[in-house]
């Protein structure tokens, strides 16, 4: 058992960070040798890649007491606007509104515990709860040709993706096919969803199979 580690005089937490020596498998990993994963060619106006190196955090709390926390270890602030996404610290991480009292925040891989330690030493006794998820989804990338993503996204949910309606900087809960999903659009180049585990590979085969008209290609370079 993991060794009880008393942060604040109010709970116990426990070192829940694996070991180096801990073989770990993205949720894709297994549809890339089972269902094929085509390489990207030059006329693939979509290109698909699994960011396997992500850790995810959901953070649950007051947003005052959480922003001044993410500020002092992080160095960026919570998003403030429903459907918001910050992208930061190059590019590799990530913090998403969604929900009043909840964000979703991705770093790179390793990072989740000491994130959480800092954050929850910040925090003290505030009440918050801060849960890693990174072994229960996953973040997959689209880039390519613009009207070409669209037209793929267009196919899978039902929500508008349309610049107008969906300009980048946000990210939303949505159906996609017979799951659900995390979209965002952090730039103008690219889309991401973040996809459960147990749904991975559905939606894995879902967007070849629907990506096939424009020749949608897998980079497995993550």
């Amino acid at each position: 058992m993991s060794e009880s580690v008393n942060h604040t005089d109010r709970a116990n937490t426990y070192d829940a960070c694996p070991g180096a020596d801990i073989a770990q498998e993205s949720p894709l990993a297994w549809s890339f040798f089972n269902s094929g994963a085509p390489a990207p060619r030059p006329n693939s106006r979509v290109v698909l890649r699994e960011l396997a190196d992500r850790d995810h955090l959901i953070l649950r709390g007051g947003a005052i007491v959480l922003d001044e926390a993410v500020r002092q270890v992080l160095g960026v602030g919570l998003p403030s606007r429903p459907q918001q996404l910050v992208i930061f610290n190059g590019g590799v991480s990530s913090l998403q509104w969604l929900s009043p009292d909840e964000w979703l925040l991705i770093v790179p891989f390793g990072q989740a515990c000491r994130v959480e330690t800092e954050l929850r030493q910040v925090l003290g006794g505030a009440s918050v709860a801060i849960s890693d998820v990174s072994a229960g989804q996953t973040l997959v990338e689209l880039h390519g040709e613009d009207l070409a993503m669209r037209e793929l996204l267009m196919k899978s949910v039902a929500y508008d993706v349309h610049p107008r309606n969906f300009p980048p900087g946000k990210g939303v809960t949505v159906v996609m096919a017979k799951s659900s999903a995390i979209l965002r659009r952090p730039d103008d180049s690219r889309w991401e969803l973040v996809i459960r585990r147990s749904f991975a590979d559905y939606l894995y085969r879902w967007l070849l199979d629907a990506g096939e008209e424009f020749e949608i290609g897998v980079d497995r370079n993550s």
